[in-house]
């Protein structure tokens, strides 16, 4: 069978690579890999075509697979794409050809994309809504309750590799009672800077200031460093700044997003905040963030105070 996994969940497309290799009976020994942006396709159906020495099944993962896509990426080699819709036709039925495209889609009206869907199979792993449930499997064996598992996801977010990473780290360390409460959680799992970086900028923003003091205060709880912190605010308020430029100048949120390399969901709620401060008020606080780091690392300032001061004064 031929696969084409594609999405930006890498977590899950992995996932599903382990599920075929259980359902094939796979062996490590019997698994290849290929890159394509370096290897040639050529190479790829002759191993495809070529019988194991070890087992009657056999798989070839090929990564970097934008021979499916539209989007343009500098390559080592021309691929000849009639071998593989030969192959797509005249399949080895003991191999398992995974092609994976780490993209948010396909070129649906691609010669070789409409081959496959044909002839193999073709699965979407973009952000994937139902979480709780992947978290869930992730504890498949151990015992934990949604309550729990909401606090997870609430400490380290929604990067799947990320909570999956800490997930095991759990595991590990409840692998004798095969429990996992909320205590353990909340004493054995760091809050994630990424969640409250966008806490702190809403309250900032929206001039609440004793929310935005609790939770910088909070930070300071789990021994972040202030100077961190002025960064990726310095970085959010830079994205505020872009997004409210480049959005007047025609730019939609999408092109906006693809523009900046960043989630259309944050170039949303940049946007909402852009329109409370003007472009003057937004370059006069990254100046003083930028004099604030600098004050700081000269010594002029106490760096917990200083953010306490930059914080009052937004």
């Amino acid at each position: 069978m031929v696969y084409l996994l594609y999405g930006t969940e890498n977590y899950l497309i992995e996932k599903e690579i382990h599920n075929i290799i259980n359902k094939c009976n796979i062996e490590d020994i019997n698994i290849s890999k290929y890159d394509l942006l370096n290897d040639n396709i050529k190479d790829v159906i002759d191993d495809a075509l070529t019988l194991s020495l070890f087992a009657s099944n056999k798989m070839i993962i090929c990564s970097n697979a934008y021979i499916f896509s539209r989007k343009n990426v500098k390559s080592a080699v021309t691929q000849n794409l009639d071998i593989l819709l030969e192959y797509l036709e005249n399949q080895n039925p003991n191999t398992e050809l995974v092609f994976i495209l780490p993209h948010e889609t396909i070129d649906s009206v691609k010669k070789i994309t409409k081959a496959l869907k044909k002839n193999g199979v073709i699965k979407d792993f973009n952000k994937e809504k139902n979480i709780n449930s992947i978290v869930k499997d992730m504890f498949a064996d151990y015992k934990i309750d949604y309550k729990t598992i909401n606090l997870f996801i609430d400490r380290i977010g929604d990067n799947l590799e990320l909570l999956n990473s800490e997930a095991n780290k759990l595991l590990m360390y409840k692998y004798n009672e095969k429990e996992i409460t909320m205590e353990d959680v909340d004493s054995f799992i760091n809050k994630n800077i990424d969640l409250d970086i966008f806490k702190l900028i809403e309250a900032i923003i929206n001039k609440n200031k004793d929310s935005a003091m609790e939770i910088y205060h909070e930070m300071l709880k789990y021994n972040e460093e202030p100077i961190k912190i002025i960064i990726m605010l310095a970085n959010q308020i830079r994205i505020i700044y872009q997004s409210k430029v480049l959005y007047k100048e025609g730019y939609t949120e999408k092109d906006i997003a693809k523009k900046l390399g960043i989630h259309p969901y944050r170039i949303k709620l940049a946007l909402q905040n852009a329109s409370k401060y003007s472009d003057k008020k937004l370059i006069d606080n990254l100046e003083r963030l930028a004099d604030l780091d600098i004050q700081i690392k000269s010594g002029t300032i106490d760096k917990k105070l200083g953010l306490d001061l930059f914080i009052l004064g937004f």
